[in-house]
């Protein structure tokens, strides 16, 4: 079963890689735009050499060495597997990238970014979502998200910031800008589909508080505190619980409270910040 699934998170990320060059290759060349992260950085390198110099990179060449670092900081802190996978979406998205043929779908410079930025973003969900990364500043974001337990995909949006900035000064603001476009509608995609650092708090009133706190560790792995609550329609006690959960796990618990107690009354809210011990599952 282990090998299957491992098997599954190997053709996905192949596909995911597919999917980024296809994207490089369509949409970002033919508009002309700096995606962000070592992907932007590499494809800025390989610009700026060929304009100055007229010498032509590979995008893998580049690409690999930018990674070294991040490549490094998975191993090392984040997890061996998870890391393993990664550098095969690097290699294999480097690869297609310097592979396959330019084609144009279209020329219009606004659809490109958001479309373009559409796809980059759902291709890196797909990678995350098999817990790996594209690479580059994916593997810091991971790394800081871990160490802190907060969402630091907002850090890349800064990283990358700098690297457009270069490229406007360097080849035009007007391509920066519609790049900060794509980049935006990528960031947005991939915050909708992978939700694994954002955080909900569950308010539950039930009779059966222990039943919906065991409920919630063995469905999430996360503890809850039962508060004591008095109804203000009917006069009588009531029992609260009170836990922080992942985005991810969400549907999965409050669809579990509701099998367990269907009178049970749930309130889920979005939590921006938790300070103290928050469990977060571990790459592999």
């Amino acid at each position: 079963m282990e090998n299957n699934n491992l098997i599954k998170r190997i053709i996905g990320v192949v596909i995911a890689s597919f999917i980024l060059a296809l994207n490089v290759k369509t949409f970002v060349h033919t508009g002309g735009l700096i995606p962000g992260g070592a992907m932007g950085l590499s494809l800025l390198i390989q610009q700026v050499v060929l304009s100055f110099a007229g010498i032509v990179i590979p995008y893998t060449a580049i690409s690999l060495l930018l990674n070294a670092i991040p490549v490094y900081i998975g191993f090392r802190f984040i997890g061996k597997k998870f890391t393993w996978l990664s550098l095969l979406a690097i290699v294999c998205s480097s690869i297609f990238t310097d592979l396959l043929p330019e084609h144009i779908i279209t020329q219009d410079i606004l659809l490109i970014s958001i479309f373009g930025g559409l796809m980059n973003g759902f291709a890196i969900s797909i990678c995350l979502l098999l817990d790996a990364t594209s690479g580059g500043t994916d593997f810091i974001s991971i790394y800081l998200s871990e160490k802190n337990g907060i969402d630091s995909f907002n850090i890349i949006l800064g990283f990358n910031a700098v690297i457009l900035t270069i490229a406007g000064a360097l080849f035009g603001w007007d391509k920066a800008l519609y790049s900060i476009i794509f980049q935006f509608t990528s960031t947005i995609v991939i915050r909708l589909l992978y939700r694994k650092y954002q955080k909900n708090t569950l308010f539950v009133v039930t009779n059966k508080p222990e039943v919906v706190s065991a409920l919630i560790y063995e469905l999430s792995n996360h503890g809850a505190t039962i508060l004591e609550g008095k109804g203000s329609y009917e006069h009588c006690e009531r029992n609260v619980v009170y836990s922080v959960i992942s985005s991810a796990e969400t549907r999965k618990v409050v669809s579990g409270i509701k099998k367990a107690d269907p009178e049970a009354f749930v309130n889920v809210f979005k939590t921006d910040w938790v300070d103290g011990q928050f469990y977060s599952r571990p790459e592999d």
